[in-house]
């Protein structure tokens, strides 16, 4: 087996783990708070993730070396997976998969004032043509639009946000301030939040909290093999097989039908991201790589991030 070959079929597999987490969300969502959803899932995935950093060999302490930049992107990331877990929770799956794809546009963009990207008339131009699909699924007048809508498109910027200063500082920090500090803010606030909307959880429902957690580690452990197998410009555009997952989970366990115009939105976000990407790619169209160098799904600060990693080449601009 070649090793794109093996990196897209892991990717696959990452993705098709990552799908089942949030459908897991999607359920429990009609009965429980995101406060508590997101609480649970970073209770049982920090264990997980300190067992993953027994093998950062680093020396240093737990200081981050960029303190403001660490803390705008652990707001960002606390911000994010709130809004994540909630549009989960109230919208389609297809529907809040669509807004999530705008991701590698909105880091186009956020490169350029982070980064000093510098953005040639081409890659606005897909820009402008994605986030013209964002407009053909929300149908602003035409629908009503819910807090879910809102909640999508704010993770959709936050976790953008939090990817773009990983690549800012990522090369100077340690992994785990990088993995940790998002997901100890996040049990922070969400624990400070849980007594106004704790609900008693049975056990079989607590095992859905706990298989949150579980399903977030092995999708990012899936997606790690796929990046250090294959290429990115291979692994990277695989994401976008979770619009297929959204169809097929969202008729079997909620009776979704993804409508026509949700459909014709999420093909000209994808056709825009995977344009982005393969410019990206070519090495001349793009100097930091932002897109192509965002190895994770959007920054929830719930499990472990994909690049911290990775070797230390690929963590920064």
């Amino acid at each position: 087996m070649s090793p794109n070959l093996k990196g897209a079929l892991l990717s696959l597999a990452a993705f098709a783990v990552f799908a089942t987490h949030d459908v897991i969300v999607k359920l429990l969502g009609g009965s429980y708070s995101p406060v508590q959803i997101v609480f649970f899932s970073v209770l049982f995935g920090i264990p997980m993730v300190m067992f993953m950093l027994i093998r950062d060999a680093r020396e240093g302490h737990l200081r981050p070396v960029h303190p403001w930049w660490t803390l705008t992107r652990t707001t960002a990331a606390v911000i994010t997976g709130f809004s994540a877990f909630y549009a989960f929770s109230t919208l389609p799956l297809a529907q809040v998969y669509a807004i999530l794809f705008a991701a590698p546009l909105l880091i186009t963009v956020l490169a350029i004032p982070i980064l000093g990207e510098t953005v040639r008339i081409r890659r606005w131009i897909a820009v402008i043509v994605g986030l013209t699909g964002v407009i053909i699924v929300l149908q602003p007048g035409s629908t009503e639009l819910e807090l879910g809508h809102l909640a999508a498109l704010t993770a959709a910027i936050g976790g953008s946000f939090a990817s773009i200063i990983v690549r800012k500082i990522g090369r100077d920090e340690r992994t785990a301030v990088m993995m940790l500090y998002p997901m100890i803010a996040n049990f922070v606030v969400m624990g400070a939040l849980l007594p106004f909307v704790y609900k008693p959880v049975p056990i079989e429902e607590f095992g859905m909290m706990a298989s949150i957690a579980v399903l977030g580690f092995v999708g990012a452990l899936c997606l790690i093999g796929a990046y250090k197998a294959g290429e990115a410009v291979i692994v990277a555009p695989m994401q976008y097989s979770q619009i297929i997952w959204a169809s097929v989970f969202g008729v079997f366990f909620f009776d979704e039908r993804i409508d026509q115009m949700t459909a014709i939105g999420a093909a000209v976000i994808i056709a825009s991201g995977l344009y982005i990407v393969l410019r990206e790619s070519r090495g001349g169209g793009s100097e930091n790589r932002p897109v192509l160098r965002t190895r994770s799904r959007v920054e929830t600060g719930t499990g472990p991030r994909v690049s911290q990693s990775l070797p230390t080449e690929d963590r920064g601009p």
